[in-house]
């Protein structure tokens, strides 16, 4: 059977050109398909049919956006197997995880398709007689959209469809390692009869394509779900242009166990959070902080609970972790393990890339944990976005704050504890965009924003209301009658 090949989508129509391979991480014999290889011309064309599509676009009702908005929904939905096969085959994860992600992409659509018939403003009373005044959103215009592999359907979703509803046109440069799944998304708003211009996508090398997105003169935004090295770059950029910019880029996510907690249910949450997508997600935890009463007790089990964790091929029934994305990543990780050993011995568990039979096709490496981890080692302060644990002691709660915040990041973080009192004191006092408590560090919903602080994020945050913020502008208007 030949490999199917997608092409790039630009002003309604489907455009071919050479091409690069798109393997699976499990198997890397498999090609899942051959995507076109935009250039800097593509996005250029991208850019300035999206700058000829908006002012039918953002002149269209907001319901009859949001109606459209629903139609890629009931399209994603009606593909909801094939999608989730098709994320585990290109990125990794395991087919439940694969599947969860995709059901939540159409949840995102969803969601924004009735933000099209609220689109709320401000009406406020004037201090003066007989003035009416008011404030009406109105869309920032030609958006980019830079998203990342390790959610390569739910972070394309969560940019596009806000970006969609509040009247902008996009451009969409999904990553090279998972494009698939974004562009099912564009083939859906194709589908949903979305007009020619309004949803671009070109794929390619964020290197080639990146500098041409951030400098195409019609592009007004540019939302970038990535590493700290490429946002700060994409700022610099973005800002000798004056350009509206949202960043997601690293993070190093701290879970706090405290002695009182719900001992069974912590451990859970930690291996949870630590190693399931592999430790691919921006939100996993990649410190857990003990209390000392229970230090060892606590890594004892959770070695023993990791050790029982199964790696392979995420589409095989009873897998619970499945590869690094690309041989960078695999590298990576190993390289993590070296220098972990160096900084505290050898790991209690894992730390080792797993060869024979099947893992010799993918990129697959063990959960790994290493103890007695502190603060100043490159384990506690450096994102490895892999299966790496360090797990460090602290004196009490007070401690294991001063911990926690120690650190440049301040993406997410998570608690476990039965003290009320507690709970509250790391609500107000923990510097990250994302808490949780007796829950993983890791595992958010749509109806809320989205987004850290610190070197983490900079910019509105995404998802739920909050989205709008960075995709629309208000026009005020004051009124004498």
């Amino acid at each position: 059977m030949s490999t199917p090949q997608f092409n790039n989508y630009i002003n309604g129509e489907w455009v071919t050109g050479p091409t690069f391979e798109n393997r699976n991480p499990a198997n890397t014999d498999e090609v899942v398909g051959n995507f076109v290889k935009g250039s800097p011309s593509d996005v250029e064309a991208a850019a300035d049919a999206a700058g000829a599509a908006l002012p039918g676009w953002a002149n269209m009702a907001g319901p009859a956006r949001g109606n459209l908005l629903y139609k890629v929904a009931d399209i994603l939905d009606r593909k909801f197997d094939q999608l989730g096969e098709e994320m585990t085959r290109e990125e990794g994860k395991t087919l439940p995880e694969a599947k969860g992600e995709v059901r939540r992409a159409i949840n995102i659509f969803r969601y924004f398709g009735g933000e099209g018939s609220r689109m709320p403003g401000m009406i406020v009373p004037s201090e003066r007689d007989r003035v009416h005044m008011f404030a009406i959103r109105k869309p920032v215009g030609v958006c980019g959209l830079v998203t990342p592999w390790n959610f390569p359907v739910a972070i394309p979703a969560w940019k596009m469809a806000p970006a969609l509803i509040a009247g902008n046109t996009i451009v969409v440069k999904p990553a090279s390692a998972s494009p698939l799944s974004a562009w099912r998304i564009v083939e859906a708003c194709h589908e949903a009869g979305i007009p020619k211009g309004v949803v671009n996508f070109v794929a390619g090398s964020g290197g080639a394509l990146g500098s041409a997105l951030v400098n195409a003169k019609p592009i007004k935004a540019v939302s970038f779900t990535g590493s700290c090295e490429v946002g700060n770059w994409l700022h610099a950029e973005a800002s000798k242009r004056h350009l509206r910019i949202q960043l997601e880029m690293g993070g190093k996510n701290p879970t706090i166990v405290l002695a009182d907690a719900d001992f069974n249910s912590a451990v859970e949450n930690v291996c949870n959070a630590a190693f399931f997508s592999t430790g691919q997600k921006c939100t996993a935890t990649s410190r857990a902080i003990v209390e000392d009463a229970i230090y060892d007790k606590f890594v004892a089990a959770l070695v023993e609970r990791t050790r029982k964790l199964k790696v392979g091929n995420g589409m095989k029934p009873g897998i619970d972790i499945g590869p690094a994305i690309d041989q960078g990543q695999l590298d990576t990780n190993i390289r993590y393990a070296e220098i972990g050993r160096k900084e505290v011995g050898e790991p209690l568990c894992g730390g080792n890339r797993l060869t024979g039979g099947d893992f010799d096709k993918g990129y697959f490496f063990e959960p790994t944990i290493f103890a007695n981890v502190t603060e100043n080692m490159r384990l506690a302060q450096e994102e490895i976005f892999g299966p790496v644990l360090a797990i460090m002691r602290a004196k009490d709660f007070e401690d294991c704050m001063r911990i926690a915040n120690n650190i440049p990041f301040g993406l997410s973080a998570s608690i476990q504890t039965t003290n009320l009192s507690r709970v509250f004191e790391y609500v107000y006092r923990m510097e990250a965009g994302l808490l949780t408590v007796n829950l993983p560090s890791a595992g958010v919903e749509y109806q809320l924003p989205f987004g850290g602080n610190k070197d983490s994020s900079f910019g509105p945050k995404e998802q739920g209301p909050a989205a709008l913020d960075f995709y629309s502008d208000y026009k005020t208007v004051y009124l004498k009658y």
